[in-house]
């Protein structure tokens, strides 16, 4: 929980989504957004499960390459925030945005959960640091920890959709680049952490 806890935290591209749909188009739309992006993630959870049970078995040489090219992406991916130049401000974002239904919400949230790489990649890189010998199918030990991430990131996604039109009111002058920049920061952070964690099976 404590090694989820900054990712989910962390304005990202779900966050990005909730709000300017929140703000765009509703609270409605921003919860039904919530609800596509959570399970979206589900998908991340069935691919950890499926790939990376075939690397906790094999040797920790195969486990340590994929946690370099995790760590290596993470702080790709900090980089590219961190070279952000949307200057939109959140007030901007209503009259930029067009408004869609819940339905629609639900589909979109969907594909922005499905095709989060920050997600991906805190799955392959850190979970399975966190299965244990002898405490049951790393399979099992996998599912569980990827939903427990699910319920983690649904409360900081979920206050951001009952919120989003507070958040306008409260900060409207913030940029997008902001919210981008203490992404990466995180980012970085992150990538730090699974350069030096320590595998936990043998």
């Amino acid at each position: 929980m404590a090694a989820c806890l900054p990712l989910v935290l962390a304005p990202g591209p779900s966050v990005a989504y909730i709000l300017t749909t929140t703000l765009t188009s509703g609270r409605r739309a921003g919860l039904s957004g919530v609800a596509g992006v959570e399970l979206g993630y589900v998908a991340h959870v069935i691919a950890a499960v499926a790939g990376i049970s075939a690397v906790i078995a094999a040797s920790s040489t195969a486990f340590t390459v994929v946690k370099m090219v995790g760590a290596g992406y993470l702080i790709w991916l900090g980089i590219k925030a961190w070279r952000s130049r949307d200057n939109t401000r959140l007030r901007d974002l209503r009259a930029a945005g067009t408004t869609v239904n819940p339905r629609e919400a639900f589909q979109r949230g969907l594909l922005v959960g499905v095709l989060n790489p920050k997600t991906a990649v805190f799955f392959l890189s850190f979970l399975p640091q966190f299965v244990q010998v002898g405490a049951g199918p790393a399979w099992l030990q996998m599912s569980a920890l990827g939903l427990v991430f699910i319920a983690m990131a649904s409360i900081p996604d979920l206050a951001w959709a009952l919120t989003g039109s507070g958040v306008r009111r409260l900060l409207p002058s913030i940029r997008m680049k902001t919210l981008e920049r203490i992404s990466g920061t995180v980012l970085f952070g992150l990538a730090a952490y699974a350069l030096t964690a320590r595998r936990a099976v043998a």
